[in-house]
């Protein structure tokens, strides 16, 4: 597979096998309902690191480090090894958060927390374990933050609810402020 990076032309990797690894974790995950998946870091490898590379926004703001997408791209064959060990030895750690507040129509803010892009690129390569292992559980009516899945299709399903089969009740509920006011010490000391 070819392509351009930076304004150069560079040879990529296809991506094949990270979905077919994904399908078998699914597999396992449908056929196994019960099983509890403790030891899944091992389908991490370069061609992994690579489709999480690829599946990062690019347009994004700037960590504490402000190294772009284009910087980052530039030395990504040098720093993906690195990055790949450290994931794997369990010696990767997040770097701070830069903050930012985004105002309300209120007047108040909402805090937003900016990580670095290596960051990004490490909590989408994780993020992609889980995923096939929690999709087995989902409804075909749950929608929020899910791979292939849109406000646009919710709302479909939503419509054809009401209108084709009938449904009378639409209930919207919004915790106030969750994320905000939960307390994260006392969130971490729960057992894993």
């Amino acid at each position: 597979m070819d392509g351009t990076e930076g304004g150069k032309h560079v040879k990529t990797q296809s991506f094949a096998n990270v979905p077919a690894k994904q399908e078998r974790i699914a597999e396992q995950a449908r056929a196994c309902p019960d099983l509890v998946f403790t030891a899944l870091h091992h389908h991490i490898d370069r061609e992994w690191m690579h489709m999480a590379w690829s599946l990062t926004r690019k347009d994004g703001a700037t960590g504490v480090d402000g190294v772009t997408a284009a910087e980052y791209g530039m030395d990504l064959e040098a720093s993906r090894p690195d990055l790949l060990n450290r994931i794997r030895s369990g010696c990767c750690h997040a770097r701070p958060v830069r903050r930012h507040f985004i105002p309300k129509a209120d007047g108040r803010q909402r805090p937003l927390g900016v990580p670095t892009l290596e960051d990004k690129v490490t909590q989408r390569a994780i993020a992609m374990i889980p995923e096939p292992v929690h999709e087995a559980d989902f409804l075909p009516c749950s929608y929020g933050f899910r791979p292939g899945r849109s406000a646009h299709g919710a709302l479909s399903d939503l419509w054809d609810g009401l209108a084709v089969e009938g449904l009378r009740w639409v209930i919207d509920a919004d915790v106030k402020a969750c994320s905000g006011t939960i307390d994260h010490r006392r969130l971490r000391e729960f057992p894993a």
